[in-house]
């Protein structure tokens, strides 16, 4: 059973006069019951609010208001009119001002105050090597020592040239002094924390820092120092990871010639929408807001969108030309059709041999110029099938007749007679669209299961677990009719909305495809408004596109300038 605040405060009280050794304090709480009453109950809510503070530090992920909450807090605690927070460099050689307070001279500097501190940090070292203890920051930084000064003005060992060269300029005056290290941990000594000036209540004078205070400052320092690990911990394995996965998706890109980018181009496009629609306040957009979690959820999952593609294969991703594996098969099949000439050339001289000997009533130039005819059609054929082969935008059916009927023809090799094309390389050629097969797009479009399956392996935390759904979305359509999953309207978050039309777009404009060139800003968002239309994208998204000129902003920093044309303004009414 849980007891009562008061039964719990009692305890803690008696806990405290178990603990009093001193017999003066023992005379003085017969003497004074209630003014000792009065003490043990501050020392009490004291401690209570140091544990409140313990806990709201190691709440708090923002690491500059972390650092002002904790000389805010301590300079509450010891009602100090001052105070600075210094963090040790990565070096281990200075301190470096982190935060800057001074109530009565109106100063706050560093942490979300919005005002950089440019001072020069404080060495720890001299320049010949020895340590720095004339400074008393970088003393109690390299000893961990506590020191408590009841006035700056009279004291021996330490340099306040720089203190009193400050009071001089402002008129203040500074007086005691309470210098705490921040340990963490590991034991080691990450920062000091520096409060100036105990205010006296009534009198509001400068009087020295007790012992109480300095108990609780070191108290909270100790809790600081933690918290402000943690902090610096989460914040460094998240950049960790959002490095590591940039470097994958970097790899990713490199494994194609033809990709190099277009990871990264997406990732910046649709946070480039998310970020936009943050900020919009019409269409129904407008409450839609994604705070900081949100963003960085959907920034990782634009990053990761492509990892399936590692599992696809290079001669296919890498597919320039429509008979293009492992090598253009167009050469191949160029050798053929020299063979069909050099048939043909056996054959024309085979018959000036047959009319030279009298064998043959045919007129030698009738035969030299069906020769020539002969040969002509040939390089046409050929010519022909080394333009199917680039592939493109669209193939009418009659060139797909024309290839079979090429294809079809007789040639003699290896002892062999065989067709012109094999059935393989006809049915590359006759490709409508692009460079690839239905089965080659297939095994490209496979590239979006093996990426919902490989993220969905992963161990995300709760703010991350949506990573899946928005990496695995961005080829969906809003009709029902995209990939993988056949996914409609009512099932598409936002967030994998904004992906499937910065991925689109960056598609369109890409120059470094290996069929084709890069579209003109016209072009693509042409397409783009019919795609809208047909809600094969959300055309609500694309207004919002079209309205804040994103595509514009997008142009000028990824697109070759030749690219950048007017767009028809009407092309989202």
């Amino acid at each position: 059973m849980n007891s009562s605040p008061n039964k719990s405060k009692k305890i803690m009280e008696s806990d405290l006069l178990c603990q009093i050794e001193n017999n003066e304090l023992r005379k003085k709480i017969q003497e004074s019951p209630e003014e000792v009453q009065q003490y043990l109950s501050a020392l009490c809510s004291q401690i209570q609010d140091l544990s409140k503070i313990g806990a709201a530090l190691s709440a708090e992920r923002n690491l500059p208001k972390l650092l002002e909450m904790i000389l805010e807090e301590a300079r509450h605690f010891t009602n100090a009119d001052g105070g600075t927070l210094y963090m040790v460099n990565d070096d281990g050689l200075s301190l470096r001002f982190e935060i800057v307070q001074t109530s009565s001279l109106n100063i706050r500097m560093g942490g979300t105050s919005g005002k950089t501190i440019d001072w020069y940090p404080v060495r720890l070292y001299l320049q010949d090597g020895t340590p720095n203890h004339a400074m008393v920051s970088a003393h109690v930084g390299l000893s961990g020592e506590v020191v408590n000064i009841p006035d700056v003005y009279d004291v021996q060992g330490f340099d306040f040239t720089g203190t009193r060269a400050f009071d001089s300029k402002t008129g203040y005056r500074s007086k005691s002094m309470l210098v705490v290290p921040m340990r963490n941990h590991e034991d080691e000594i990450i920062g000091v924390l520096q409060l100036l000036n105990a205010l006296d209540p009534i009198s509001n004078e400068p009087i020295p820092f007790t012992n109480a205070d300095q108990g609780l400052i070191i108290s909270l320092a100790s809790q600081a120092a933690v918290a402000i690990t943690n902090t610096r911990l989460i914040h460094d394995l998240e950049l960790l990871l959002e490095s590591f996965i940039q470097v994958i998706a970097s790899a990713i890109d490199e494994k194609s010639p033809y990709t190099g980018g277009h990871i990264e181009r997406v990732a910046k496009l649709t946070m480039m929408i998310a970020e936009n629609i943050n900020n919009i306040d019409y269409g129904v957009y407008a409450p839609l807001f994604l705070n900081q979690d949100e963003l960085k959820e959907l920034r990782i999952a634009s990053w990761m969108h492509d990892i399936g593609k590692i599992t696809t294969p290079e001669y296919v991703v890498d597919k320039s030309t429509k008979l293009e594996t492992i090598y253009d098969r167009i050469n191949t099949v160029k050798a053929r059709f020299e063979i069909l000439k050099r048939d043909e050339k056996i054959k024309l001289l085979e018959h000036q041999l047959k009319v030279a000997k009298g064998e043959s009533l045919e007129n030698i130039e009738s035969v030299e110029e069906n020769y020539q005819m002969r040969i002509q059609t040939i390089d046409d054929d050929l010519a022909f099938i080394e333009t199917a082969n680039i592939g493109g935008e669209y193939m009418a059916p009659e060139k797909q007749d024309r290839v079979k009927e090429i294809g079809q023809q007789k040639i003699e090799l290896n002892n062999e007679t065989r067709e012109l094309l094999d059935e393989n390389e006809i049915l590359n050629l006759c490709i409508p669209r692009g460079t690839l097969t239905n089965e080659e797009r297939e095994i490209i479009n496979h590239h979006v299961v093996m990426t919902i399956k490989m993220l969905e392996k992963l161990p995300y935390p709760k703010k991350l677990q949506r990573v899946p759904e928005y990496a695995g979305g961005h080829h969906e359509k809003l009709d029902g009719t995209g990939y993988p999953n056949g996914l409609k309207e009512e099932q598409l978050s936002p967030q994998a909305r904004m992906m499937a039309l910065a991925d689109i777009f960056e598609a369109l404009t890409a120059r470094d495809r290996p069929y084709k060139k890069g579209k003109t800003l016209a072009e693509a968002m042409k397409i783009m408004g019919f795609m809208a239309k047909d809600k094969h994208i959300d055309p609500e998204l694309f207004k919002i596109f079209v309205q804040e000129k994103l595509y514009l902003k997008y142009a000028q920093e990824n697109m070759d300038p030749s690219q950048i044309d007017d767009i028809d303004p009407k092309i989202v009414q």
